[in-house]
């Protein structure tokens, strides 16, 4: 039997909620996706939570609601999905690419902030697989040089650091719910923050522009916006899971430890560090390996399903250093990760056994790396 990388959370609870919503008649934005809204608010622990159709556009909301656009730079790591980046071009602005850390495959800290001139105003640091980031060091850099941090945590829900959740810390942070995350609705995202007025702005923003109203022929559009919203029957599916949140969580982290455990002696195998003082939420479990290419092609054809983890941006023609696309400083540690990341199979039905399977076949294959 083939294991694949990962396998949605579908239950007949899912399947129920759903239906009901098929039934309703009711499909697009309206009560299931307040009700996601509010789940998450109340887990994350933050003040306002906003259903929107992607983390990329959430990252793009966030961006506008803060105002920025042409003349203005946004620090952003390299090491990440294109998103991160292309949202900063996609507003207008300059994305100013850095290095990230070789052990953790966040950014780079030093090099972030060795990237900052007086056009910057933004940064958009990610909590990558869901390693969550360091905030003394990002709250550091924000009080010397006055910019908003806009975290990009797609794979980060359930992380913490310092004991608080990840989509507190940021100024707004913006979660994904693409099916890779163990909350999904398919495809959406999720922006936090703590600021009634941008919240105000980008609900605003994501409903065409529209004002507060109690009826359709008292609207008034107030802004120019666009059409952001989630639907109803997306929102099912991710309010069913964020009921059993922590179960699914506590699974995803018992996996982790296994595997950790497992290949902490295995030669050629070198583990990637989580942040100090943060527990990682394991959206992907991810090692460092030699010839990760060959083994990624091997355990295929064997039937384990892995990946790689993410890109390095500036290796890709959309990123070529331009009027929207700046690069500061070496990117070693984003070649790096590129060249010897690999995700794993993890997913909350995986089984011991099947745990066992990977890592026979990976030592295995590692065997065959000259030493």
């Amino acid at each position: 039997m083939r294991i694949p990388l990962i396998r949605p959370y579908i239950t007949d609870e899912v399947r129920a909620k759903v239906l009901d919503v098929l039934d309703s008649g009711y499909l697009t934005e309206g009560p299931v996706v307040r009700e996601l809204e509010e789940a998450f608010r109340a887990y994350i622990g933050c003040r306002h939570a906003l259903a929107v159709t992607s983390c990329t556009t959430g990252l793009e909301l966030a961006l506008r609601c803060l105002g920025i656009g042409a003349g203005d730079e946004v620090v952003v790591p390299d090491y990440t999905y294109p998103a991160t980046a292309a949202v900063v071009a996609i507003v207008g602005a300059k994305a100013v690419i850095v290095d990230c850390s070789r052990d953790t495959m966040l950014i780079d800290y030093d090099a972030a902030e060795a990237a900052i001139t007086p056009r910057t105003r933004a940064m958009i640091p990610v909590s990558l697989f869901g390693n969550p980031l360091d905030y003394d060091r990002l709250d550091a850099i924000k009080a010397r040089h006055g910019m908003a941090i806009v975290e990009d945590a797609a794979c980060s829900i359930g992380a913490d650091y310092r004991g608080r959740k990840v989509g507190t810390q940021a100024d707004i942070t913006v979660f994904s719910l693409h099916p890779r995350k163990f909350i999904t609705t398919g495809e959406g995202g999720m922006v936090t923050t703590d600021r009634d007025d941008w919240s105000e702005w980008m609900e605003s923003y994501k409903h065409f522009g529209m004002g507060k109203a109690t009826e359709r022929e008292s609207i008034v559009f107030e802004r120019i916006g666009t059409n952001y919203k989630l639907s109803n029957l997306q929102a099912a599916v991710g309010v069913v899971q964020m009921r059993h949140v922590d179960e699914l969580l506590e699974r995803r982290r018992d996996l982790a430890a296994r595997y950790e455990q497992r290949l902490a002696s295995v030669p050629g195998v070198t583990l990637p560090r989580t942040t100090e003082h943060g527990r990682h939420s394991y959206q992907s479990f991810c090692i460092f390996v030699p010839e990760r290419d060959r083994l990624l092609a091997n355990l295929r054809g064997s039937g384990i399903e892995v990946q790689i983890g993410s890109y390095a941006l500036h290796r890709h023609p959309a990123f070529v250093p331009g009027p929207q696309v700046g690069i500061s400083g070496p990117l070693d540690g984003s070649v790096y990760a590129f060249e010897h990341c690999l995700a794993l199979p993890l997913f909350h039905e995986l089984t011991g056994e099947q745990q066992e399977r990977v890592v026979a076949a990976l030592e295995a294959q590692l065997s065959a790396v000259p030493r």
